[in-house]
């Protein structure tokens, strides 16, 4: 079961983080207690990390890369995507891409939260919220977000305006002063200030409102009374309760006020009684959406694809530590596969299989000279996959084996005696395995191998 995340991201990959706006110390308690329930401290940690690398009163960050990601975080690349996935969804990140020549880069723009009354009156975040953390803790939390107001009635606003203060004096200099300058339109910079959330990014795709309006006739609701905030009410209430255009009209009609307005709080009423009515539940619960079921998952997994699975879902870090029995992987060791994917630009899954490769064929030594050989070689053949580098091991496995001794073919001093090699686990197949060779000609693999174990007993005689 291959993971589709490195089609759309890999670790040298560059980004950039900016901010819509100033983020202060305000909005990071609104996303730990707010945001996190829902998000969960994966992305939560993602989002602060990010924010981390943006300067205080600053908008923008230093290149990185997500390699640089990876290691601040201890994740591999999936439980990155799939963090950043969630912090898009519930309106935290705006991601922009670009692809140039061989590479690709991201600007990943930090969303301010909702501020404390819009969440609290979102009609939907909220509503996930109570399901998640229940009802007094919500209380509690929404008590902690609140002070008192101003005792408004009791008091006269003595304010004195703008021009009861100031008077106004010839400003025709700097109105051509502004006229003429162009320093802000023509180099695209931007005034630093704080920015706004717009909520959760919702499309109205899952949602057929022409149906709806041909089911709500002028007479019986003007189209008017469908303003902007009481359509996107619609489309949150239609995904937090599942429901349908023809089920909402008979909704919208009992939320219309004597003015043949749609009364927002009675339409969010009307849904939440219909939706307990429907299913015998209080509220719904915020779930990710599940991940496109395999139909070959009912089969048990064979040895060899639960190895892809493990490759294409681990960092090469957790492989190294696989490998060492779970001792951590040391430094010279990261900076030698650190490098490799820097200069290389082979997938992680590609890596992970060269790390078990050169590992076993050199008495467990990361040795970067004859890793950085292979790495070439399996870069030039555009290897992307970790079976696509498995199946090229296994085919090239005598000259892989003449570049760990340092022969070449037309060598002709004396040759040392070698031992028997030791090979990854995936090299070791019982069952037979046909490949074709560079010039097309389908060959049996076990026979190669057979032939090269016998070549080596007739070398040592």
């Amino acid at each position: 079961m291959m993971k589709n995340h490195w089609n759309e991201i890999q670790p040298v990959d560059h980004y950039t983080v900016c901010t819509n706006g100033l983020l202060q110390e305000f909005e990071r308690k609104i996303i730990t207690f707010l945001y996190q329930p829902l998000i969960g401290p994966v992305s939560y940690s993602l989002y602060m990390s990010l924010w981390g690398e943006v300067e205080e009163s600053r908008l923008w960050s230093a290149p990185s890369n997500h390699y640089h990601l990876m290691n601040i975080l201890s994740m591999n690349l999936q439980e990155i995507h799939e963090a950043r996935m969630k912090l898009e969804g519930i309106g935290l990140l705006k991601t922009y891409a670009k692809k140039g020549e061989g590479e690709r880069s991201f600007i990943y723009e930090l969303q301010p939260p909702l501020l404390p009354n819009d969440f609290f009156t979102d009609g939907m975040l909220n509503v996930y919220l109570f399901r998640k953390i229940g009802r007094s803790h919500y209380l509690r939390l929404k008590e902690s977000f609140t002070d008192r107001g101003m005792e408004a009635d009791s008091f006269t606003d003595v304010t004195r305006s703008f021009q009861d203060v100031f008077s106004s004096e010839n400003s025709i200099d700097f109105l051509r002063h502004e006229a003429n300058d162009g320093s802000l339109t023509n180099e695209a910079k931007a005034y630093i200030g704080y920015g706004k959330n717009d909520g959760p990014p919702l499309d109205d795709i899952d949602f057929d409102f022409s149906l709806l309006l041909n089911g709500l006739s002028e007479s019986m609701v003007p189209r008017r009374a469908f303003t902007p905030l009481v359509k996107e009410t619609i489309l949150k209430l239609s995904y937090l309760y599942g429901i349908g255009p023809l089920q909402m009209k008979n909704i919208l009609l009992g939320s219309l006020d004597s003015d043949e307005a749609i009364d927002v709080e009675q339409l969010r009423k009307s849904a939440r009684d219909w939706y307990q009515l429907q299913t015998g539940d209080e509220l719904p619960d915020l779930t990710p959406k599940a991940k496109p079921v395999n139909k070959e998952a009912s089969k048990p997994l064979t040895r060899e694809e639960e190895l892809l699975e493990y490759l294409e879902s681990t960092s090469p870090k957790d492989v190294l530590a696989d490998i060492s029995n779970g001792s951590a992987a040391s430094k010279s060791d990261l900076q030698v596969v650190e490098e490799i994917v820097m200069t290389q630009k082979l997938p992680l899954p590609v890596i992970n299989v060269l790390i078990q490769y050169v590992l076993l064929k050199t008495d467990m030594k990361l040795t970067k000279g004859y890793m950085e050989k292979i790495a070439s070689h399996w870069a030039r053949k555009k290897v992307t996959t970790a079976g696509e580098a498995m199946e090229l091991a296994k085919n090239e496995h005598k000259q892989y084996m003449e570049w760990a001794s340092g022969k070449n073919e037309k060598r002709t001093t004396r040759r040392k005696p070698i031992r028997t090699e030791k090979l990854p686990d995936w090299f070791q197949e019982d069952e037979k395995v046909e490949a074709k060779s560079q010039n097309g000609e389908t060959y049996d693999l076990e026979a190669e191998k057979r032939k090269l174990e016998e070549e080596l007993k007739n070398f040592r005689k």
